[in-house]
């Protein structure tokens, strides 16, 4: 891949929050030609996502928050249902950092997770990978009533709620993050909650 790409050139357009590049290289195409290509680049680091699960109640935790570029987009959808999640700090593990984000964002406190799958979710603009986990839960995990940091800015609703019930909320779209679709369809691929959940 790398003889198909030179004269690579990188600009930084803000770091306010994360890194915004403009990326200009020579690409190759398959009819041989070069052309130059310019792209842009968010960099915000890794994250993290989890799914947590209680099949012998036939539940999961999920979180809703707001978010700004959904509200941009679609002022009616800015309340974002998904499941817990963070990003990863430079020193910290995605185990370390989705056990830490479940205490914090969901008030449970976990100590064993699985990780499932890697995934970019938007790779032609953001550099994030997220690392998805899932994990059993039951009340006893429960330490306090989560809600996030409020020192983050931090506003967050945790909700506990039937899988079957999710997996109508991604059919109505009131569930439309990508990570949450992903790990509630991988918890019905992989019959979490049983056979009859796998249709």
């Amino acid at each position: 891949m790398s003889e198909n790409i030179k004269n690579i050139t990188i600009k930084t357009l803000s770091k306010a929050w994360a890194t915004l590049s403009e990326i200009n290289y020579d690409y190759q195409f398959k009819n041989g030609s070069w052309k130059r290509v310019s792209r842009e680049s968010y960099d915000r680091g890794h994250g993290t996502g989890i799914l947590l699960y209680n099949s012998e109640k036939g539940t999961v935790i999920l979180t809703r928050q707001f978010r700004m570029p959904i509200f941009q987009t679609n002022k009616n959808e800015g309340m974002s249902i998904e499941v817990c999640a963070g990003a990863i700090d430079d020193n910290d593990s995605p185990e370390v950092t989705i056990i830490r984000e479940v205490e914090e964002e969901v008030g449970y406190r976990i100590t064993d997770v699985k990780k499932v799958m890697e995934a970019y979710t938007s790779p032609g603009a953001l550099t994030e990978k997220m690392y998805l986990f899932v994990a059993p839960y039951s009340d006893t995990m429960k330490v306090h009533e989560g809600g996030g940091v409020a020192g983050e800015l931090e506003e967050i609703e945790v909700i506990e709620l039937s899988f079957s019930k999710a997996l109508q909320m991604i059919a109505s779209t009131e569930i439309r993050d990508a990570k949450t679709i992903m790990l509630l369809q991988y918890a019905q691929i992989h019959g979490l909650f049983g056979v009859e959940n796998r249709k």
